[in-house]
Formats: C-alpha cells, sequence, structure tokens
C-alpha cells in the first residue's frame, strides 16, 4: 500500500535560495521600530562588571557682591510695584471723583438759563399777575433742586464777594475797574459766577478786577506829600 500522507516529490515545494534571509542581515538592515539603526544590534544595558557614573551638577558660589546687587534689584522691584499699586488706586480714585465731569459742565448751561429768566422779571410785576408768580416760583423751585443735586454730588459754586483777592485757579479777568475803593488786584464785580467739581475746577468765575485808579480822578487822595499855597 502506497502511504497517502506522504507526499509525492513533485508536489513539493522548490527551494528558493532567494527566499532564505540572514538572521543578522534582517536584524541590521531592518531594524525593529524606535531602535536606531546604528543601535541595532547593540545591548541595551551596559556589560556586566561596568559602572556607568551620574552626571556632576556645578554648585555656583555667589560672592558678597552679588548678593547684595541681586537684594539691590528685589528692593527696587518692590519698590517700582508698590509705586504702580499705588498710582493705579489714585487714578481709579480720580476716576470715580471726575466720571460725571463732561456731564456736570453740560448742566451749568441750564443753571445759567434759569437764572436769567429769574432775572429778566421785572421786581415791581410780582404779586400782579398771578399766573407770572406761578411761573417764577416754579422756575425758582427747579433753580434750587438742580443746586442742591450739585451740593449731593460734591458740585459746588463759586461765588467770589466784592474785595476778594483775585485768584487766577477759580477767577477769569474780563475787564478791569479803575477805583480807589478796593485794593488793585481784587474783585471788583463778578459777571458769572463759577463751579468746582471735588475740587476741580469746572468753570471759573468770570470777574472784572480793581486796579488803581489815574491820577485826578475823584476820592483820589493827593500823592507826594506836597501842601497847597493858600496865600493867593
Amino acid at each position: 500500500m502506497t502511504d497517502i500522507r506522504k507526499k509525492p516529490a513533485s508536489a513539493e515545494q522548490p527551494h528558493d535560495e532567494a527566499a532564505t534571509f540572514d538572521d543578522a542581515q534582517i536584524n541590521h538592515e531592518n531594524p525593529p521600530y524606535g531602535v536606531d539603526a546604528g543601535m541595532a544590534g547593540e545591548a541595551l544595558d551596559p556589560p556586566v562588571g561596568e559602572t556607568v557614573e551620574a552626571p556632576t551638577i556645578s554648585i555656583r558660589s555667589w560672592t558678597d557682591e552679588q548678593v547684595r546687587e541681586l537684594k539691590d534689584q528685589a528692593l527696587r522691584l518692590m519698590a517700582d510695584m508698590e509705586n504702580l499699586r499705588k498710582r493705579h488706586d489714585r487714578e481709579m480714585d480720580d476716576a470715580r471723583k471726575y466720571a460725571m465731569t463732561g456731564f456736570a459742565r453740560d448742566l451749568l448751561e441750564v443753571v445759567d438759563n434759569l437764572g436769567r429768566a429769574l432775572q429778566a422779571v421785572p421786581p415791581d410785576e410780582r404779586g400782579r399777575n398771578s399766573f407770572l408768580d406761578t411761573l417764577v416760583t416754579g422756575v425758582e423751585m427747579t433753580q434750587r433742586t438742580l443746586l442742591g443735586t450739585f451740593e449731593k454730588h460734591k458740585i459746588q459754586q463759586v461765588v467770589p464777594n466784592r474785595g476778594e483777592r483775585f485768584d487766577h485757579n477759580r477767577h477769569q479777568a474780563m475787564f478791569e475797574v479803575p477805583t480807589n475803593d478796593l485794593p488793585a488786584g481784587s474783585v471788583a464785580d463778578v459777571i458769572q459766577p463759577g463751579y468746582v467739581l471735588a475740587e476741580r475746577l469746572l468753570r471759573p468765575a468770570l470777574v472784572g478786577v480793581a486796579k488803581a485808579a489815574p491820577q485826578g480822578m475823584p476820592g483820589q487822595a493827593p500823592q507826594g506829600g506836597g501842601t497847597v499855597d493858600t496865600s493867593a
């Protein structure tokens, strides 16, 4: 009997020499993924008995002069940060105080118009016409309410007194008044009041400034200490 489990010679595949691969060639020419070709075949672990030294870290020694310089730089940086914080707080405080500067300056014209309306009413006409009296009362109430609102928000009126020293920070000179009754450089007349917002000027007061009267004006005392000859 013929053993059917044995393959005939013709059924065997021919031996292909080109299909034979050298193990060393596989390891060197096609290294595994993640392994450098130059390191293929090399052992990853050091040889037995060989000691691997750890890298040494050099510790720099600081001199006293360098330490003092670093301390000085740190102190200067802290001072700069503190100044920056104070300036930021000051700017935020000013922003809160003067946020309504433009709005308040626009309302000043409203107050001026209310005052002009009251001045336009002749004093002798009050009490004769009930309608006019009611209108004047309403305008006065509106003016007082608006001025009260100004004071609530720290908007104060600047009305210099006659004879008060002229202040260029709050007053604006419109003309000069020759007079001997007031000292030169003082307020002689007030044309329009001024306003300030939390000590910041919104509008200067318009005033007339007194100046020394020329020679020969009535009321001026003779100068030079001369005497008058009455023998003629």
